[in-house]
């Protein structure tokens, strides 16, 4: 099976460097929107068997914009297993001014995942969010599926894909952040055993200047 993830496009609280987490919902900006309508086009034609997306309005419209671009659309699924990192009390912050609070937790909560204590915010636990998305994954038949789509969120979806290509806790966040609007690939014969095909992939985003230099 092959996986292709998404990170939703940009929303004002990431323009504005606020943590959304999982109960928090904004809507995509415009220009988040033509994000992720550009990728929609980068993928138009691979032929999904099946479209699955977090219940926050952000990742659905994220999945709503990349269905319609594609020329085969499937209804999409829903599923509050792919939400946001549940963040508690950083949950409508503003990340530099927690970075000045707490700055050892803001760094490892971003490079280290190992150094986080999730109980000082009454966050979700590194253990409840990996195991939460890699579940999801994991639970998907590779006798029905053969290429999926999953749309989500940076810190969920980047701990959870690293989780499932079996790197350790402190080793989660070693390829990096997800960009909103980029594209992840894993592929698996076994759901057990993943290999990463492609990371924060945003290539999409020069066929998107490339057409506005031409509009």
């Amino acid at each position: 099976m092959k996986i292709y993830f998404v990170r939703h496009g940009q929303t004002i609280w990431n323009r504005q460097g606020i943590f959304q987490g999982a109960s928090l919902n904004p809507s995509l900006l415009e220009d988040g929107k033509e994000d992720i309508i550009a990728l929609g086009q980068h993928l138009r034609t691979i032929d999904f068997d099946a479209i699955f997306s977090s219940d926050l309005t952000r990742a659905l419209e994220t999945a709503q914009l990349i269905n319609q671009e594609n020329h085969q659309p499937k209804s999409i699924e829903i599923s509050p297993q792919l939400r946001e990192w549940g963040l508690g009390n950083l949950e409508g912050k503003k990340i530099s001014l927690m970075q000045a609070i707490y700055p050892r937790q803001i760094y490892a909560f971003t490079h280290n995942l190992s150094c986080f204590n999730n109980d000082i915010f009454d966050a979700e636990s590194v253990y409840q969010v990996t195991q939460r998305i890699a579940n999801f994954v994991t639970q998907l038949d590779p006798k029905k599926y053969d290429t999926v789509l999953i749309v989500g969120h940076g810190a969920s979806l980047a701990a959870g894909i690293g989780h499932l290509l079996g790197y350790s806790t402190a080793q989660l966040r070693r390829h990096g952040r997800l960009d909103n609007a980029s594209l992840t690939i894993l592929e698996s014969q076994d759901m057990v055993n993943f290999q990463l095909l492609s990371w924060n992939d945003t290539s999409h985003f020069q066929v998107k200047e490339e057409l506005a230099l031409t509009n």
